[in-house]
């Protein structure tokens, strides 16, 4: 029962720290990802999909390899701040990125979602 109920937790606190992960993304950057999205912007779903997925290695692999809660909260903490500054690198080494997502050049997006998804995976990895 007890196995049952620490799924049933990492589960739980999962979906939690993601939202809380989403939201966060959503705030710091400066347009609005959820209404480009649902007018069709695929850079934009490219690069949320991107911080996403990437925030998720992270997530996954924290619980994985803790076997607390507070663990993986101080871990998926850590990989939400990788995502923003990763976010924030792009931004300032590719001028015009914001304005790129918003009018939907989805090589742009496609830029940024993998490089979110490139540092998710290497910092899943560093968790091994």
């Amino acid at each position: 029962m007890g196995d049952v109920y620490s799924y049933g937790v990492h589960l739980l606190s999962a979906f939690v720290l993601i939202c809380v992960f989403a939201a966060v993304y959503l705030k710091v950057t400066p347009f609005d990802e959820l209404v480009l999205i649902r007018a069709g912007n695929v850079a934009a779903v490219l690069s949320f999909a991107g911080a996403l997925i990437g925030f998720t290695m992270t997530l996954a692999s924290s619980i994985a390899h803790n076997s607390t809660l507070p663990a993986v909260v101080v871990w998926a903490i850590g990989a939400m701040a990788v995502q923003l500054v990763t976010y924030a690198a792009l931004t300032r080494l590719m001028p015009g990125m914001n304005h790129a997502i918003e009018t939907d050049n989805r090589a742009m997006g496609g830029l940024m979602g993998s490089a979110s998804l490139v540092v998710g995976l290497i910092n899943a990895a560093c968790l091994t």
